[in-house]
């Protein structure tokens, strides 16, 4: 059953949790998604089957929770993650990070390294609103972010959406691929080859950046950014038994 959580902050975050055996799991959904998805469902199914541990929520601005999704920003949205996690979970978690989840599981991972068992990216866009968003407009197209405030973008998933200045400038203070970024624990990264919004590129350049002796990079062959195909899911399923002693 949803609840909802009061964070620091003053936000109001929806949530569902399973109790559990540990290290739980917790999942950190991608830009503008909630945890009502395919992956979320399934990873709560996979979860459920083992007497997992598992934790699923939305950031403010998405799903459920509280506020504007226009207003929100990574720093937020990381905050929000933290919040969740250090009040709702015991002890070191398992984050399975999508698209900006795997982003926001990099920055949780770097404030609290005791409270991570392992790491998991789904497609993971670490510093997106830099490399992708920023790196991609037109020099007009930043001219009138700077002036306006926002833009407009279109988007595969339905309605354009607005990126904010906001979003851009605090993206900036923080991006994890330009800092050292130690994971002394189990990471997976699982990428589509034919994902249009995250390159593989992104996913070769975290899993040179992470400084972990196991880390460990699978490339699927044809699958897309939703990464939601029942190969794809099975492969999830698969990579979170084989994490060492997590099974």
């Amino acid at each position: 059953m949803t609840a909802c959580l009061d964070t620091p902050q003053g936000r109001r975050l929806a949530y569902d949790r399973l109790a559990g055996t540990g290290p739980g799991v917790v999942f950190l959904g991608g830009y503008r998604s909630d945890m009502e998805g395919t992956k979320a469902l399934h990873l709560e199914a996979w979860a459920r089957a083992r007497g997992r541990a598992f934790l699923r929520f939305d950031y403010s601005g998405h799903g459920a929770s509280s506020g504007a999704f226009e207003d929100g920003c990574i720093g937020d949205w990381a905050e929000d993650a933290a919040a969740a996690i250090l009040a709702l979970t015991d002890g070191p978690q398992v984050l399975v990070g999508s698209s900006m989840g795997g982003w926001i599981a990099c920055l949780f991972a770097r404030a609290h390294p005791d409270r991570v068992a392992a790491l998991v990216g789904i497609a993971a866009a670490p510093d997106f609103t830099e490399d992708s968003f920023w790196k991609g407009f037109s020099d007009a197209e930043r001219a009138r972010l700077m002036t306006d405030g926002r833009i407009a973008q279109p988007s595969d998933y339905g309605e354009p959406y607005i990126v904010t200045r906001r979003l851009i400038e605090d993206g900036r203070e923080n991006l994890v691929l330009r800092a050292p970024l130690p994971m002394p624990w189990p990471v997976r990264l699982l990428q589509g080859t034919e994902d249009e919004a995250v390159a593989r590129s992104v996913a070769l350049a975290l899993l040179d950046h992470i400084d972990g002796a196991d880390v460990r990079l699978t490339l699927v062959k044809g699958a897309d950014h939703r990464f939601s195909s029942s190969d794809c899911l099975a492969l999830l399923d698969a990579t979170l038994d084989g994490i060492d002693g997590t099974a």
